[in-house]
């Protein structure tokens, strides 16, 4: 699988477990932003990876 595909992927997964959380209202006010520092993670892991990788 190529990595454009899978980060694709992982963004859509993320997106669609906040959407239904939100629409049963499984989160509160300020819980419904805990995925952007999830996704600023695994976007740094990346970075690291092509970085430390050579």
């Amino acid at each position: 699988m190529r990595k454009r595909t899978f980060d694709i992927i992982v963004i859509f997964l993320i997106a669609l477990a906040l959407i239904s959380l939100n629409q049963f209202d499984l989160l509160e006010e300020s819980a419904k932003f805990m995925f952007i520092p999830i996704l600023a993670f695994y976007f740094i892991g990346q970075l690291a990876e092509r970085k430390f990788q050579k």
